[in-house]
């Protein structure tokens, strides 16, 4: 994940430079409805009224590998937190086994540097991890972490869209798939072909776990003019892309996928930064997707 991650219940602290609460914010209240196009019509970014050229948008669709190993080589391991709070938002972590002693298998994609998986094996000692990640420094980070161990992890670049991931994990043998604050990073013409790629290692029964910015979240209004790359999609200063999902988009997707939707919603948080005494709406999208089929788990 690129910013900073909220639970229920929870008000977490940013660093200012992350996405959030930034220098100049005004502190704001999370509404209460659960839909964000429910809501008053907030403000347009100021990205809406220009689109980046398209010489620099396919300057940045080119380096986009390039762009994310550079930001893994300034920040190293230090710029995100552990995400210690993916098992009590996705139970399916813990209960989908269907017995004590299945060893669980589960694939990251866009492992990062390791900040989910490894808080899992920690806490998992039956699961199998498959991680990759677009940057191939990312996931050297992950292979020198001492938590590391191949018996129990597999780590490997991959280019979701057009890397064929059976080339490293066997078609139909994953159990989960997690996908948190990854697909907002692809070009929305290259969602499919990614998500494509996930199904075929997915078991029947298998399911998807989805976490990413959703519409009209605060890093989305933030965004300056000449900052839009396309409907809801927008470039960073460091080369670096977000895009900002719609429920409907999300489900749509999927769907054409082949996968069948079993939770979309969005979720409303604050962002607090203490520091600067500021306090922003955060607005996600967590949903939770399915491989038709029977179970193989054995």
């Amino acid at each position: 994940m690129s910013k900073n991650e909220s639970f229920p219940g929870d008000i977490k602290t940013t660093r200012p430079e992350e996405d959030g609460a930034l220098k100049g914010d005004i502190c704001a209240r999370v509404p209460g409805q659960t839909n964000p196009s429910a809501a008053e019509e907030p403000a347009r970014p100021g990205g809406e009224r220009a689109l980046v050229s398209d010489f620099k948008r396919r300057k940045l669709e080119k380096e986009a590998q390039k762009n994310w190993d550079l930001f893994y080589k300034r920040n190293t391991t230090n710029f995100f937190k552990d995400r210690h709070w993916t098992t009590r938002e996705f139970e399916e972590l813990k209960a989908c086994r269907e017995f004590e002693s299945q060893r669980l298998v589960l694939l990251e994609a866009g492992c990062g540097v390791g900040n989910c998986i490894f808080p899992l094996l920690e806490e998992d000692l039956n699961m199998f991890v498959y991680a990759c990640d677009f940057s191939p420094r990312a996931v050297e980070f992950v292979k020198q972490n001492p938590l590391y161990c191949p018996e129990r992890c597999c780590a490997f670049q991959c280019d979701l869209t057009k890397d064929d991931m059976r080339e490293n994990v066997p078609e139909g043998s994953v159990d989960v798939v997690t996908l948190i604050f990854v697909l907002s990073a692809i070009h929305p013409d290259k969602m499919k072909p990614a998500l494509q790629n996930i199904s075929r290692v997915l078991k029947p029964g298998g399911i998807v776990l989805f976490r990413d910015y959703g519409l009209h979240d605060h890093a989305m209004l933030r965004f300056k003019a000449s900052s839009k790359l396309g409907d809801n999609f927008y470039v960073r200063q460091d080369g670096t892309r977000a895009y900002f999902f719609s429920k409907e988009f999300l489900a749509e997707l999927f769907a054409d996928t082949g996968l069948q939707s079993v939770s979309n919603d969005y979720v409303l948080r604050e962002t607090v930064n203490k520091k600067e005494g500021l306090c922003v709406p955060r607005v996600f999208l967590q949903s939770k997707f399915t491989k038709p089929g029977q179970s193989q788990r054995s």
